[in-house]
């Protein structure tokens, strides 16, 4: 596989577990917790977009906070398996969250800020085409804002999921900006005859 089809198997598979997340899909949390497995190698594969963007020290910056917010994401999602172990046994989940919430290493690092640094380093790469990809770019920077609202504001899932489908769509015409580009060029060389 390139590498360009691992960021947009990554897009996919976060854009999934963001359908399990906000109850679009139907829950099916068994025999595994699919939404949280989706997520973590969602997570995984958008590292691909450190390899995909030009280099320069904006994407050093980016590729370094995306890398923290993957290891986050992986640290976050076992912390929601652990918690799916318990099944319906609400006075285990509820002792793992009060123990989470009283550890500031893990709370802040693995819940809080952590996941949200994968946002904020494809965010920073979208940077790097703000001036010649305008729409793309600031739809993964309000896409990216937008989760982080809907998820500690809002606490509502479908507008999360609609700020990652922006976000996605934003990376993903990114991603391809240069064959869309080709694919706009050659349209006009067309039309102009």
């Amino acid at each position: 596989m390139t590498t360009k089809q691992l960021c947009l198997l990554g897009l996919l598979f976060f854009l999934i577990s963001y359908l399990f997340f906000s109850k679009v899909l139907p829950d099916f949390q068994i025999p595994i917790d699919f939404a949280h497995w989706f997520n973590l190698i969602g997570a995984y594969f958008l590292l691909s977009f450190n390899d995909v963007f030009p280099k320069n020290k904006l994407n050093f910056v980016a590729s370094f906070v995306t890398t923290l917010g993957v290891i986050a994401h992986i640290g976050l999602c076992t912390i929601d398996f652990i918690m799916w172990s318990f099944g319906n046994n609400e006075a285990a989940k509820e002792a793992l969250s009060n123990q989470i919430s009283n550890t500031p290493s893990i709370l802040y690092p693995f819940v809080i800020i952590g996941p949200s640094l994968l946002f904020i380093g494809l965010a920073i790469h979208a940077l790097n085409f703000f001036k010649t990809n305008t729409i793309s770019a600031t739809m993964v920077i309000v896409g990216a804002v937008s989760i982080g609202f809907s998820f500690f504001i809002l606490k509502n899932g479908i507008y999360m999921l609609l700020s990652c489908v922006v976000f996605v769509v934003g990376l993903g015409l990114l991603l391809y900006r240069t064959e869309i580009e080709r694919g706009v060029a050659k349209q006009k060389e067309f039309t102009e005859l």
